[in-house]
């Protein structure tokens, strides 16, 4: 089974967490291959990384993607992603975690920013 986490900052601000959870609801749509299209957070507000990563292998998933929802590849991207990543598959025995490019690291991004103007 397989599940496909996006996976943003989080924010003090509740209808930007909202956005991203929507985001997820409607990524699952499009996406019949993963059994969970599930939102998740870095910081300030829950579910965490590491809650959904744990709420997904106890539902029997053992095969999770994370797409960053991040425009700059930062600290967050480049550290904490990896570092929490590396943690879930040390706790959860036969794990599989793959991370996607963050979003400003799509190739298509800025012919669709450009589109969009």
């Amino acid at each position: 089974m397989q599940a496909l986490l996006v996976v943003a900052h989080g924010s003090r601000r509740a209808q930007s967490n909202q956005e991203v959870i929507e985001l997820a609801a409607q990524m699952a749509t499009s996406l019949p291959q993963f059994q969970a299209v599930e939102a998740a957070f870095l910081e300030l507000v829950e579910p965490s990384i590491s809650q959904k990563i744990t709420q997904c292998y106890q539902q029997g998933i053992n095969n999770i993607v994370i797409y960053p929802h991040f425009l700059a590849a930062g600290t967050h991207v480049v550290n904490d992603l990896p570092r929490i990543i590396e943690e879930a598959k040390q706790q959860h025995s036969g794990l599989e975690i793959k991370l996607l490019p963050h979003l400003g690291g799509f190739s298509g991004l800025s012919e669709f920013i450009c589109q969009s103007l």
